[in-house]
């Protein structure tokens, strides 16, 4: 329960205070800021829940971890119901902020010729289509998961540094990202947001597979790295 707890809580304050600093300050500190807030929220949360739930506070980073036999099935499960519900109570309290303050200079809105889209949801940007978006988040998240996969390996990991790595990991993949979707690489961060601005889900497909698939790829890469038959 702990873990669970662990990892509701955690995702909650990603969506809070990541996508937050998108919707509260975007218009201040742009693409680059926000980035940097991404990083640095999950380098706090790496360092406070990683000893009790690993802080996967990410779908694909459990599937990930799943998949490389770090967790049984049941667990990976409880852990995405978890994440799901803590990205719901970040989102509803990123829209309480808009009620607020409604002449606020809010950000984290994008208009589009499907309509205007609010609380940092992961849709598509102008410009930007479906196929660059999907690729976007698979070779992302790809990269985001197997920086986790080598920081954290009990073996040749890099111990109380690999928070520091993940954040920077993050950071990096959501400065450049955000420019096509607002940059996903976490099904439960798309989903908090887009629970209370129901238009986005349109595009929600997109940041499941495309994080999916490349926690897959970044699984089949890291087991190739590591294999003492490959060895040369």
């Amino acid at each position: 329960m702990k873990k669970l707890l662990a990892e509701c809580f955690g995702t909650m304050f990603l969506v809070l205070l990541a996508c937050g600093s998108a919707v509260l300050a975007g218009p201040s500190i742009s693409t680059l800021g926000i980035g940097l807030c991404f990083g640095l929220v999950l380098v706090c949360l790496c360092y406070c829940i990683g000893n009790i739930s690993g802080c996967h506070v990410n779908p694909a980073v459990s599937f990930a971890v799943w998949l490389n036999g770090g967790m049984k099935f049941k667990e990976f499960v409880g852990y995405v119901i978890a994440q799901l519900f803590g990205a719901t109570i970040g989102g509803a309290l990123l829209l309480l902020y808009t009620k607020l303050a409604p002449e606020f200079n809010f950000g984290g809105v994008t208009a589009t010729s499907a309509g205007t889209f609010h609380l940092a949801t992961n849709v598509l940007q102008p410009g930007a289509t479906s196929g660059l978006a999907l690729a976007a988040e698979i070779l992302l998240t790809f990269f985001f998961v197997l920086v986790i996969l080598g920081a954290t390996d009990p073996v040749k990991g890099f111990g109380k540094f690999a928070g520091l790595a993940i954040g920077l990991a993050l950071g990096l993949v959501n400065i450049v990202g955000i420019p096509v979707d607002n940059c996903s690489v976490n099904p439960a961060r798309s989903f908090g947001p887009a629970v209370f601005d129901g238009a986005a889900f349109g595009d929600f497909w997109i940041m499941v597979v495309g994080p999916l698939v490349g926690a897959l790829l970044a699984v089949v890469v890291w087991k190739m790295l590591n294999c003492k038959r490959c060895a040369a």
